[in-house]
């Protein structure tokens, strides 16, 4: 396993006083990695690199149900032999569950989280918006059900951030998705704490990933807010899309790394970004390949990109 860099570095003096740049790529351990998934790692990677930073590793397997045996290894494997250097141990986010209840536990006591008995029928004729089903608020007044899920309480005030690559965004979280679950009926932490926590114990200073993240970075730094914990800068790449515009991804059938193929398909993500490699460089070993990229890369390329269509 890759980890060539000081760990000792991964630290910082204080809340908000970050050390050094700290970017991360957190793949979920729910099928291999397919090409979408390795643009957005290129992409984090390289913006580490060139800032001189630290690029961790977290493989997020806080969902059993939708995991598959053998993933996390298969994420690992294809990391590696695609010549990706992470700085430290590969952390695993199911190890992180104390610090997890600890912030719900925290929010619940400040009276900023709710428990919530609806199902998905009991919201079934509730208001739609571009987020999905706006959260009516229903059980804001009290659930006496032991089978619950946990609501974080929203309001309506402006939550704004720069995209380094998309711009302005802006959300008003009441009216457009409403309070949101922040832990499952089944027991298991959501996504939104998940990530915010981690990202916090890690130092992540910066994330880069796909856009189509992006609707759920509002949610992410109102519980920063809440939790006391800085917001690190933002970046969504564009979306890998096949031909007829749907998202490259595991449900839409595309197929995982080839092993084989290394040189091509790192040229071929470089493309993708519009990093306009050099054709000669297609002969080189992943190494030279790596330099070349470290030197030249240019993450404004893809500025205001929603989506790029992979070739075949």
């Amino acid at each position: 396993m890759k980890c060539p860099r000081d760990n000792s570095a991964i630290a910082t003096t204080g809340i908000g006083e970050p050390v050094r740049y700290v970017g991360r790529f957190a793949p979920s351990p729910t099928g291999p990695l397919h090409f979408g998934s390795l643009v957005a790692a290129v992409a984090s990677y390289l913006q580490a690199r060139v800032n001189d930073g630290l690029w961790l590793l977290r493989i997020e397997d806080i969902d059993p149900p939708r995991e598959q045996p053998g993933a996390s290894k298969e994420i690992i494997d294809a990391l590696e032999r695609y010549g990706f250097e992470w700085d430290g141990d590969v952390i695993f986010q199911s190890r992180n569950s104390e610090a997890h209840e600890a912030a719900l536990a925290s929010l619940i006591d400040r009276n900023l989280a709710y428990r919530c008995q609806c199902s998905r029928r009991d919201l079934a004729e509730a208001a739609r918006g571009a987020l999905g089903v706006i959260y009516p608020g229903t059980c804001r007044n009290g659930c006496d059900s032991d089978d619950a899920a946990i609501r974080l309480l929203t309001n309506d005030l402006e939550i704004a951030f720069d995209d380094l690559l998309q711009g302005r965004i802006t959300q008003h979280l009441e009216s457009e998705s409403g309070d949101f679950i922040i832990r499952r009926r089944d027991g298991l932490i959501a996504y939104h704490l998940a990530v915010v926590v981690d990202d916090k114990i890690q130092g992540v200073t910066e994330i880069v990933r796909g856009i189509d993240l992006m609707d759920s970075t509002p949610r992410q730094i109102w519980l920063q807010q809440l939790l006391g914990y800085p917001t690190p800068t933002y970046a969504h790449i564009p979306v890998i899309t096949h031909a007829d515009g749907d998202k490259l991804s595991k449900l839409t059938g595309a197929p995982g790394l080839s092993m084989h193929d290394v040189e091509k398909t790192l040229i071929e993500a470089l493309n993708a970004l519009h990093q306009q490699p050099p054709a000669d460089l297609a002969q080189s070993t992943p190494e030279e390949i790596w330099s070349w990229a470290v030197k030249n890369w240019q993450l404004g390329k893809i500025s205001g990109h929603k989506a790029i269509v992979k070739t075949p």
